[in-house]
């Protein structure tokens, strides 16, 4: 498992003459005083035959390697808008090892010619943590992907199909590692087809690296100096085959997704967000079933000392449903907020807590560590029980599950069937049917995704996942107090430990939850009540002082063993026999068309939104918006490698 990218420091940069912003780590200007905006048609589009290039296209991508202040993006971005033949949507990668604080953005832009884009940029600037950030813009048909990051880390982990690179960064004698011939031969592994190369560098190591790497290069003037500048074409005289389990489906039209619940609807959204024809077919009557239908959920990272790859997942998909959530919020289409989570830390003190947040340099907008006592909480000033220090997410929060999947199923090119059960898949020449448990023909697709928790299982074409998932069924049960309870706390911000308090948006609070492996009870049990009130007790310091009447649901959360979603397309156990090497997930060969995205557990309102989109691009062959090294510990085909691995362990 590759390592993480951090720590990540913030640029430092010197505005002291404001045409031409330098970075004082490298003691080099931003960009010429000449102009930003100049320098990127010049040389970045114009060197890449933008916009011509993208017309008429479905998909086009750029990757950039230094996203700098952003002025090459927006460029970009601008002359999009302003082509009348403009691909469907513009996918821009970035990668940035020192990303400005947001305050420093907005000043670098303060003047911007392009006030509006600016000023959307800003808007959705990440916090600073060393993750892939995908940020959708203009109703998202600009996808951008920012990779905070050592490009050195950060190229090998990419996925993606590059039509256009931009190769910018400080000058070569300033930022030797941007320009390293090695690193350019990371380039080839993500070019597509006729792909193109431009940078204002004219150096001949650069130059000689990118010819090494397969590029055809050639000079250009450069527009405001006899200095010349490099284009190149990706010419290679031999092409590496992608993985068996990395490819995707390009020519996908019609989806179906089964299951209209978190996952399902999460996957429905991506899908159909990409244009694709999606339906969802549900078996009960309703949507938002199982843990899909609590009154409530919460989101949020974690922080672990060696920041691996829990910490990871987690820690983008929550920032990521943050993002998704706020128009959402906005709109009044779900109940919830994305204003904070307090989590109680009960292995650590605070001295110890504030160690683990110096050595990983996370920022305070994604994390903080809270000590104060229960009388001081406030809005601003929130607390745990007894002054316990806890970890205050500030871009944390929760969303009531069944708004969320009535919100993204809701959605242009989704149409949903509830009531119809699918109990039997059939592959077809180009695609699969879905079948009634009478054999009747409910629906054909080019693809199908499996997002119905434990019934994904027995759907499955005879061989199609080798060894068994590790997967069980843990019941679970919430707790609701009534709004007009005596005494009940404000709760300002929903609290967190092994379990959770929360005031829904009607004033109810929601407390819980047990968890019980194979327990198939569907019954209220006094004995959870207890244990959910005595989780309030615990984090809040307060009990309801007289038996009151208590509501709640029972639901069934799906989890692996390794507490990760299984996601992607699912193996052939039947090309596994004749297989030479089985030990990473994405050289396994897969069912074609026939996907999952399943196991959500408790934190299904965290793992779902990113979830989706990785599947999507999976599917679609859109730039992939988690690192590779991500991908394979959720790869469905992950528990088939493990095996691989242990067997051969077993023989040596």
């Amino acid at each position: 498992m590759a390592a993480g990218w951090g720590p990540l420091h913030a640029a430092r940069i010197d505005f002291s003459d404001p045409l031409a912003p330098r970075s004082i780590d490298f003691d080099d200007a931003y960009h010429p005083r000449s102009g930003a905006l100049a320098q990127a048609r010049h040389v970045f589009l114009g060197g890449n035959g933008l916009p011509g290039r993208w017309a008429g296209r479905r998909r086009f991508v750029v990757l950039e390697t230094g996203f700098g202040l952003g002025h090459n993006f927006l460029a970009t971005w601008a002359a999009w808008q302003q082509d009348a033949q403009r691909c469907d949507q513009l996918w821009y990668l970035a990668v940035e090892k020192h990303p400005p604080h947001a305050s420093d953005l907005a000043r670098a832009h303060a003047n911007s010619p392009l006030p509006a884009l600016a000023a959307a940029l800003v808007a959705a600037w990440p916090p600073r943590t060393p993750d892939m950030h995908p940020i959708a813009l203009d109703d998202g048909r600009v996808r951008l992907l920012l990779a905070f990051g050592d490009i050195a880390a950060v190229l090998p982990e990419l996925v993606a199909s590059v039509d256009a690179f931009y190769i910018d960064g400080f000058a070569p004698d300033r930022n030797p590692a941007m320009w390293d011939p090695w690193r350019l031969r990371q380039l080839p592994r993500l070019a597509a087809p006729g792909a193109t190369l431009a940078t204002w560098c004219d150096a001949s190591a650069v130059r000689q690296g990118l010819s090494a790497a397969g590029f055809s290069v050639q000079s250009a003037p450069v527009w405001s100096s006899q200095r010349e500048m490099t284009v190149a074409t990706f010419a290679p005289r031999f092409r590496s085959a992608t993985p068996a389990g990395r490819q995707g489906m390009p020519e996908v039209r019609k989806v179906a997704v089964v299951g209209a619940g978190l996952a399902g609807a999460a996957v429905a959204r991506a899908l159909a967000g990409r244009g694709l024809a999606v339906d969802v077919l549900e078996q009960r009557p309703g949507i938002a079933q199982a843990t899909s239908g609590n009154a409530g959920g919460l989101f949020h990272g974690v922080v672990h000392a060696q920041d691996g790859t829990h910490a990871r997942w987690l820690r983008a998909a929550a920032l990521h449903t943050g993002r998704v959530l706020q128009p959402l919020l906005a709109s009044g289409a779900v109940h919830g907020a994305v204003a904070g989570l307090l989590r109680g830390e009960r292995l650590l003190d605070a001295t110890q807590m504030r160690q683990w947040l110096s050595q990983q340099h996370l920022p305070a907008d994604y994390l903080r560590v809270v000590e104060t006592s229960l009388v001081d909480a406030s809005p601003a000033n929130p607390s745990l029980a007894a002054g316990r220090p806890g970890w205050l997410y500030p871009q944390g929060g929760w969303a009531a599950p069944a708004d969320l999947c009535r919100a993204w199923l809701a959605g242009s090119g989704i149409t949903v069937h509830t009531g119809q059960g699918v109990q039997r898949l059939q592959q077809q020449a180009g695609g699969w049917a879905m079948l009634s448990g009478a054999g009747k023909p409910l629906l054909h697709a080019d693809a199908v995704v499996l997002c119905h928790a434990a019934d994904a299982a027995a759907l499955l074409p005879a061989g199609a996942i080798g060894p068994a998932w590790p997967l069980r069924a843990v019941r679970g049960q919430t707790t609701l107090l009534p709004a007009d309870t005596p005494g009940m706390p404000a709760l300002h911000l929903p609290l967190a430990d092994t379990g959770y308090a929360l005031r829904l948006a009607d004033g109810r609070l929601l407390c819980g939850a047990t968890a019980q492996p194979d327990d198939a009870d569907p019954s209220l049990r006094d004995a959870d009540h207890q244990h959910n009130l005595a989780t309030l007790a615990r984090l809040t310091g307060w009990r309801p002082a007289q038996a009151t009447k208590l509501d709640g649901r029972v639901g069934w959360r799906l989890q692996a063993d390794d507490r990760l979603p299984l996601l992607g397309p699912l193996p052939d156990g039947l090309a596994l026999a004749g297989l030479a090497r089985a030990d990473q997930p994405r050289l396994l060969p897969r069912l074609p068309g026939l996907y999952t995205f399943t196991a959500l557990g408790s934190r299904g309102i965290t793992h779902a939104a990113l979830g989706g989109e990785l599947l999507a691009a999976w599917l679609t062959g859109d730039p992939w918006p988690v690192p590779a090294s991500l991908v394979d510990a959720l790869d469905v085909a992950r528990f088939v490698s493990r095996a691989a691995r242990r067997a051969a362990s077993s023989v040596e």
